[in-house]
């Protein structure tokens, strides 16, 4: 009985894991990329529509609304961005895909705050939504 309740309990946590939903799909990838089961999303102040170009002139921690394509994976949770102004390097946590795939051809809206650092500029995206 202990034995058949444990493998039970070992399955039911396991499945979460398994489950591969939403994320990058980058089609010069190497490998396959997996991605965990969608959390939530967020909610906070709003912000206006920013382009890239306009990223990098802002403030750190200022919020942002990002409109227009990921084209590459660049790291484990680093993207390259592109709209019309130019290019711009976004953070997206895994949690942050809310099982949504997204391919370069997709136009997205990012949300999230502007991470500077020395010789560097980035947003930390904190929800992405695909656009029709």
């Amino acid at each position: 009985m202990k034995k058949i309740a444990l493998i039970a309990l070992i399955a039911l946590c396991s499945a979460p894991v398994l489950a591969q939903q939403g994320g990058f799909l980058d089609p010069n990838a190497p490998q396959a990329q997996v991605q965990n089961t969608p959390q939530g999303g967020f909610s906070g102040p709003s912000a206006a529509l920013t382009t890239a170009n306009q990223v990098k002139s802002l403030n750190d921690n200022a919020w942002v609304i990002l409109q227009g394509n990921l084209e590459q994976r660049i790291g484990d949770d680093t993207y390259t961005f592109r709209d019309a102004t130019g290019t711009l390097t976004v953070e997206i946590d895994r949690k942050r895909w809310n099982g949504q795939t997204i391919t370069p051809k997709d136009k997205v809206q990012l949300e999230g705050k502007v991470d500077k650092e020395w010789n560097s500029v980035e947003v930390d995206v904190k929800s992405i939504k695909k656009l029709p």
